[in-house]
């Protein structure tokens, strides 16, 4: 019920400022693979002050499927993208993302406090891949060793895990997924990272589509909110726009280092906020 009530009492300027931080994140996930949810899920629980529940996994998700046709569609037109590698990676992620609703259904009113605690572990993955790309472009002309071909086992397994983390934090997994693809099969970072868009593009719809049969009844209330039914399109209008910009302009002239700069650095804030809320919950500040 509380979040009926943020959703009426979103005025302009908090509005205004959701939709920039969600224009600015997808123009920055996008060159990198990424889906977004790691920062959509934030920018609606702490600055529009949405509960963390399906209701808000779904909007993410909602988001994180236009950024990934945004981007993905602009890798696929590029050659960016193995049809192989992905319809492997799907035969783990579909059943992921159905195993991953009922987890949010089974948690009910625990869910924030689990999605923080599994939020900070993967946000924590994702600085050290971030960081370890960051000292990997130093190094660029080191000679890649990765055998050749796909490793099926540990891609439909691995994509599996990423399917339920999809479902549980709203987000798109690409940070499970480009390392996995990078580890087990031989594609290219570029070739990977829109084999990545190519799995969210049918992933993240199914878990939008999922969630959607789970909702309670205040949650469809939520979603019904005028305010709310005002917000969607704007939402879904900068989300695509950022998510074009970033795949298409953010490729071939925004710097990849300070791209990750400002990803890694956001990321930080992020995981302190999760940290510093955990802490609180169990009367440790």
């Amino acid at each position: 019920m509380n979040n009926i009530v943020q959703a009426r009492d979103m005025d302009v300027m908090t509005l205004a400022l959701v939709l920039g931080l969600v224009f600015v994140t997808s123009l920055l996930f996008a060159p990198l693979g990424l889906g977004g949810g790691l920062l959509f899920v934030p920018i609606l629980h702490y600055v529009a002050g949405w509960e963390i529940d399906g209701a808000l996994l779904m909007v993410s998700l909602a988001l994180t499927t236009v950024v990934s046709y945004g981007s993905g569609l602009a890798h696929r037109k590029e050659g960016h993208w193995s049809t192989e590698v992905r319809n492997s990676a799907l035969q783990g992620a579909i059943p992921g993302v159905m195993v991953g609703v009922l987890i949010v259904i089974i948690l009910g009113d625990k869910m924030d406090l689990t999605f923080k605690t599994i939020g900070v572990l993967v946000i924590l993955w994702a600085i050290q891949k971030t960081w370890n790309k960051i000292k990997s472009d130093a190094t660029s002309d080191v000679e890649d060793t990765r055998e050749q071909g796909i490793k099926q086992v540990p891609v439909v397994i691995g994509s599996g895990i990423a399917g339920i983390l999809s479902a549980v934090l709203g987000i798109g997994s690409g940070i499970i997924n480009i390392p996995l693809l990078r580890h087990y099969t031989d594609l290219e970072t570029r070739t990977a990272i829109g084999t990545s868009f190519g799995i969210m593009m049918v992933v993240v719809p199914v878990a939008v589509i999922t969630h959607s049969f789970a909702l309670s009844s205040d949650q469809l209330a939520f979603l019904a909110d005028e305010n709310i039914l005002l917000f969607g399109p704007g939402a879904i209008m900068a989300t695509f726009f950022g998510a074009q910009i970033g795949a298409r302009v953010g490729l071939k002239y925004l710097p990849t280092k300070a791209v990750m700069g400002v990803f890694f650095s956001l990321l930080i804030i992020v995981l302190i906020r999760y940290v510093l809320d955990l802490l609180t919950k169990f009367n440790l500040l």
